[in-house]
């Protein structure tokens, strides 16, 4: 079945990792193996490539560009000043203009650019058709807005594509506060989201903390989605939403993207010692998460797959039933064991992002 996945941090891999996506993920780890590669927590153990992609019929992808400023007293890694961010982002979009020259990759900026990239997907699915020469439909996200010097480089970017944005990641930001922090959005963060406003640019609630969620809710008046996100009452941290976040969201037409990192998924996890197979983490926990979302609804309208694989993490961090992102082919079976009717599993894996996405890019005459 044609699929969507609403988050994934290729470029970071391409330009950061040293990884090659054209290669599959197991050559891939064979490389990183060899040469014995330690620099990285998950090397050897990725799953994300462009084989294994078009081999689960993911042929739609929400594609960051990824840069942290760090002040000099943030722990955390990252980058010395933004204009070193924004750099980063700038090679990272020039890896992804080389997978279009490659035809490996193809951008989706508008409404017509996307009905045309999934009907061509959705015609060589339903003939049969070999799949492995198509290119990836990307639609370009900035996750963590720090890279942008200012409010208004946001212009710049969305002139090269730029389509969606989560103000904030890990800590403290720029704009806002993300994942273990906690403040209110800044001057400059309430002007980010006024220019993403006025250029109709998505606004990824992924990564805001508590209070800057409720406030960038409050003030932000255009399209909101959560690219890769999981359920507070069932792993209870800060990085997951709360039953009243979700039903904000609901309300504001999101969907929501189920992540598969496991210390998202199952509670109790200690990185560097749990094991997805000691934790009984596999892809049905996602759909634990996806279902909780589901009663909050009381519809499977908000759901989706934001996967997160390859994040920073690899095999070691994920569901142990997923060898390689190819493996999210099996969702549909197992939502449907789940009770999911056919119409909903397609809900779930493409047509709620597409949906969205039709709503906020309208046609244009």
């Amino acid at each position: 079945m044609f699929t969507v996945d609403a988050h994934l941090d290729l470029s970071m891999n391409a330009m950061e990792w040293n990884r090659d996506l054209r290669i599959p993920a197991a050559e891939l780890n064979a490389r990183e193996r060899s040469r014995g590669l330690v620099d990285k927590p998950d090397r050897g153990n990725a799953v994300v490539s462009f084989p294994d992609l078009r081999r689960g019929n993911i042929g739609l992808v929400v594609a960051t560009q990824i840069a942290r400023y760090v002040a000099p007293d943030n722990p955390l890694p990252g980058w010395n000043s933004p204009e070193q961010a924004w750099s980063q982002t700038q090679a990272q979009l020039q890896w992804y203009r080389a997978m279009e020259e490659a035809g490996e990759m193809v951008q989706i900026v508008d409404r017509a650019g996307l009905d045309v990239h999934v009907a061509r997907w959705l015609a060589a699915i339903a003939a049969g058709s070999d799949t492995s020469q198509l290119p990836i439909g990307y639609i370009l996200s900035l996750e963590g807005a720090d890279s942008l010097i200012t409010p208004r480089h946001l212009e710049r970017a969305h002139g090269y594509g730029l389509r969606a944005l989560g103000p904030a990641h890990y800590g403290p930001g720029r704009y806002a506060h993300g994942t273990d922090a906690s403040a209110s959005l800044n001057a400059a963060g309430r002007e980010l989201l006024a220019e993403m406003d006025r250029l109709g640019i998505i606004l990824d609630a992924t990564h805001l903390c508590d209070a800057a969620f409720w406030e960038a809710l409050d003030i932000f008046s255009g399209p909101v989605w959560a690219s890769h996100n999981n359920c507070r009452a069932l792993v209870d941290h800060n990085r997951q939403f709360s039953d009243e976040m979700i039903k904000a969201l609901v309300e504001r037409g999101a969907v929501i993207g189920g992540a598969l990192d496991a210390w998202m998924m199952v509670p109790g996890w200690v990185r560097g010692k749990s094991t997805p197979k000691g934790m009984n983490c596999d892809l049905e926990v996602m759909i634990d998460h996806l279902d909780h979302i589901c009663q909050i609804a009381g519809n499977a309208d908000h759901i989706g797959i934001g996967s997160d694989l390859d994040g920073a993490f690899g095999r070691e961090q994920a569901p142990h039933d997923l060898e390689t992102i190819g493996d999210l082919a099996r969702v549909p079976s197992l939502l449907a064991k789940r009770g999911y009717p056919p119409a909903d599993i397609a809900k779930v894996m493409h047509g709620n992002w597409l949906r969205f996405l039709r709503k906020a890019w309208p046609q244009r005459h």
